[in-house]
């Protein structure tokens, strides 16, 4: 819980308080008991309507004095509680973000979602229960046991027996149901990613008819949530009881053992019913204890998943280093948006080309053993030039374009970027010359006009409509409601294949970026679209470093060079002739796409 210390900081002050007022009011509660006492055995067993006012009136300024006590302390927990839950979310959020993708993918997405909102409400809920109730039942044990004490030394010995009982049995509950809350949240994970599963591809479920399917499958991970749920309860519900048992056994003793000492004029009346409201305070703070634990046990656990994720260490800086792991979540990466930025000494204009070398470049996945996804790579794309990348499914294509703007970083070998080592240049400004339409293309829930902008938020209406005019998304835009305004679902679901990947293409041409990325960027466009879009960006040839991702060789036979992976390995570089004769890996890849007699032997479109 490290990173708790920063929250401490901040509302510790907040926090003692409220720990304060909830002191005040244990000890209001504490007297209450003793003036009773007295009121009765002075008072009302005399007769004495004078002590009984007397002793009422500081009974009711006292119970007044706690009653403005659990005002505040109510009013202090909630504000504080509040706030540390949705500062706690939001530096959870923001580590997510800065996470390097090799960090973030040790998560299961289902899982960090979990973490982001129930664990961070357990932990939430402990803190407000801490300056609530809590923090008052240990003070009402201790303060009871020491006023029934003094009360009579004689009877407290029943609580010599009681206490210790009560106390192996919370320290039980906590053996018993720190791991299995554990075991809860992990169900509720696994709930969470088949539902997250389901709604992802539901369009593939209703098209091969598979929604009963879903549903047993669904239904099997609920009952494991069910059932592990279930069991956690019943083993915990049986702690509370037990306790209630014991403490009130006890009070039992000591209503039996005082009535004797009352016969014998050992003990008065009033001590008995203090005696009794003491056990009683005893009872509510020991069960409340018990309570106290479960709860604890619950935000330990969420707590450790959340420690897991600020705690990790390889997240992005703002110098583009890894983030040690006692770096807070909140010392996030400032975004760099100067017309001008320093890269090790020199001053890079934005709009200037950037030559993007690979030098030796190795990478394998988290997880992935021996399996090497690249593997000594030398390739160069110089300022100005397009460069295809082709190969087979699996050959590396998408892993070597991603290693770029550092969303993975090479676990051999360097990437220069304008001759300067990538990873010691700052990653806001690297990304911000760089734009990339991704294999998936990915839409956000706003506006046309809204997800365009994401690649740049000062975008003029002209400039958003030339660049959907290159990327030939203008037509379709202006047939829609609302035209640039109308509204997409959550991942664009009003789109179909194409219109999404056109915007997604018009989304990076905004950008103006000196690196555009195509990542399978044709595979929703036709084959007039495509001749379009790829004439429109020759227009950028010479602003842009170009790379072009293509399962079909048509995407790419127009580029100066080709470069051909196989199994993660560069096996082929040259134009689209030269490597018909040279590249047998690409002599295969060509037949599989237009067959013997169709390839074309024309460099260009």
């Amino acid at each position: 819980m490290d990173y708790l210390r920063k929250y401490v900081s901040k509302y510790g002050l907040l926090f003692t308080l409220s720990l304060a007022l909830v002191a005040l009011e244990g000890v209001c509660d504490l007297l209450l008991p003793t003036l009773m006492s007295h009121m009765i055995d002075r008072g009302v067993l005399t007769r004495d309507l004078q002590v009984v006012a007397q002793y009422g009136g500081w009974m009711l300024a006292i119970t007044a004095v706690g009653a403005l006590s659990a005002l505040g302390r109510n009013v202090v927990s909630s504000r504080v509680s509040q706030r540390f839950g949705a500062d706690l979310r939001g530096d959870l959020f923001r580590r997510v973000q800065y996470l390097s993708l090799r960090d973030a993918d040790r998560f299961d997405r289902a899982s960090l979602v979990t973490r982001l909102t129930n664990d961070v409400t357990q932990v939430q809920n402990f803190a407000n229960g801490m300056m609530r109730i809590f923090a008052k039942a240990p003070l009402l044990c201790i303060g009871g046991l020491i006023m029934a004490v003094r009360l009579n030394p004689q009877l407290s010995l029943v609580l010599v027996v009681v206490v210790p009982l009560v106390v192996g049995l919370i320290v039980l509950n906590m053996r018993v149901g720190f791991p299995l809350f554990l075991k809860v949240q992990s169900a509720l994970d696994r709930l969470n990613g088949a539902m997250r599963e389901y709604l992802s591809g539901v369009r593939s479920v209703k098209a091969f008819n598979r929604a009963a399917y879903e549903s047993d499958k669904f239904e099997a991970i609920n009952g494991e949530y069910r059932t592990r749920s279930t069991t956690t309860l019943r083993a915990m519900s049986g702690f509370g009881p037990a306790i209630a048992l014991v403490v009130n056994l006890g009070v039992v003793a000591i209503v039996w053992l005082g009535g004797n000492r009352v016969e014998t004029g050992g003990m008065q009346v009033g001590d008995i019913i203090a005696f009794v409201n003491y056990m009683t305070q005893i009872l509510f703070s020991l069960m409340t204890i018990s309570w106290v634990f479960n709860m604890f046990i619950r935000a330990r656990a969420s707590s450790g998943r959340i420690s897991e994720v600020l705690a990790l260490p390889g997240g992005e800086s703002a110098s583009g280093g890894a983030v040690d792991g006692a770096e807070r979540a909140d010392e996030t990466p400032p975004a760099t948006s100067a017309p001008t930025t320093a890269w090790a000494g020199e001053s890079v204009a934005a709009g200037e080309a950037l030559g993007v070398s690979f030098e030796n470049v190795g990478f394998s996945y988290e997880g992935a053993g021996e399996a090497r996804a690249l593997d000594g790579v030398t390739l160069a794309c110089e300022p100005g030039e397009t460069l295809a990348v082709v190969g087979s499914t699996g050959a590396g294509k998408s892993t070597l374009v991603s290693l770029v703007p550092r969303l993975y970083d090479q676990t051999e070998g360097v990437i220069r970027i304008g001759g300067v080592d990538h990873r010691l240049l700052d990653v806001s400004a690297l990304r911000e010359r760089v734009a990339i339409v991704p294999q998936r293309t990915v839409l956000f829930t706003g506006t046309i006009a809204d997800n365009l902008r994401w690649g740049d938020e000062s975008a003029t209406q002209a400039e958003l409509e030339a660049a959907a005019k290159a990327a030939c998304a203008h037509d379709f835009i202006m047939k829609l409601q609302g035209g640039y305004d109308a509204m997409l679902g959550q991942g664009g679901v009003n789109m179909s294949g194409g219109q999404k990947q056109r915007l997604s293409i018009a989304r990076a041409l905004i950008r103006r970026p000196q690196i555009l990325i195509l990542d399978h960027w044709t595979r929703a466009l036709d084959a007039v679209a495509e001749s379009k879009v790829k004439a429109a960006l020759k227009a950028y040839g010479s602003k842009l470093t170009c790379r072009l991702i293509a399962q079909r060789i048509s995407s790419g036979i127009g580029a100066a060079r080709i470069a051909v992976l196989g199994d993660g390995r560069l096996v082929g570089l040259g134009t689209h002739d030269e490597l018909l004769r040279a590249c047998a890996v690409y002599r295969d890849i060509c037949r599989s796409q237009f067959g013997e007699e169709a390839i074309p032997h024309v460099s260009g479109i």
